[in-house]
């Protein structure tokens, strides 16, 4: 049976939070989010755990209310010069079961207002794992051009974040992959809209997302000496 998890009041919600982001507005409208935003990303997050872990075993849809794949709606304020108290979207990200161990591509999703997408990859990865990453598409490129290269991961993702000017200090200007060696980041998706993801086409879609992916995700964790 098909199923449906977001509706209009959630992105009603979102908006209404963006326009009074404030301690004493969300405690008066927590029901309101319980009811059209976290329970329902939780019981979404629930039903992606059997087919995630088709695409590989070693990927988590942790649907546990505290400490799980949901990202809380507590922004960490402590260094930022925003100081507003909540985020104004919600993400989930699907992690690698070493996640504690080495920092490891993961797949993630995006619900906010005009601005949903879904994907995966590694974030602001830390120095010593960019170097690796690097390296390792700098001695194997072929896989990599195979994952990320072909027509139909082009026209349904692209990539996020920025990327050096210049080659890194010791890549060859020349090297096939010289662009995949400037980024800074190793992450891709896809946008998709409000209406999709209040839809019961959301599941679907995501599993087919994470399937298509899982090269560059396996690519990326091959990388950092994981198992896929």
């Amino acid at each position: 049976m098909a199923t449906t998890y977001f509706s209009a009041a959630t992105f009603k919600f979102l908006r209404d939070l963006a326009r009074n982001n404030n301690r004493s507005w969300f405690a008066a409208n927590k029901p309101r989010y319980e009811e059209v935003l976290r329970q329902p990303f939780l019981c979404l997050i629930a039903d992606l755990q059997a087919p995630l872990a088709k695409i590989s075993p070693r990927y988590v849809a942790d649907a546990r209310a505290q400490g799980g794949s949901l990202f809380r709606i507590h922004r960490d304020t402590r260094f930022a010069n925003d100081k507003t108290p909540y985020k104004t979207w919600a993400g989930a990200r699907f992690a690698h079961e070493r996640r504690r161990e080495i920092e490891a591509p993961s797949f993630y999703v995006h619900i906010q207002p005009g601005d949903c997408f879904a994907g995966g990859g590694i974030w602001h990865p830390e120095p010593a794992t960019l170097k690796k990453i690097r390296e390792f598409l700098e001695g194997n490129p072929a896989a990599w051009k195979k994952a990320t290269h072909g027509k139909a991961f082009r026209e349904r993702f692209e990539f996020y974040g920025e990327s050096l000017s210049r080659p890194p200090r010791g890549v060859d200007p020349a090297h096939e992959l010289v662009e995949d060696l400037k980024r800074k980041n190793f992450a891709a998706g896809q946008s998709f809209d409000d209406a999709l993801a209040c839809s019961d086409e959301l599941l679907p879609h995501l599993v087919d997302t994470y399937k298509r992916i899982a090269p560059m995700i396996d690519y990326l964790c091959a990388a950092v000496e994981l198992e896929f």
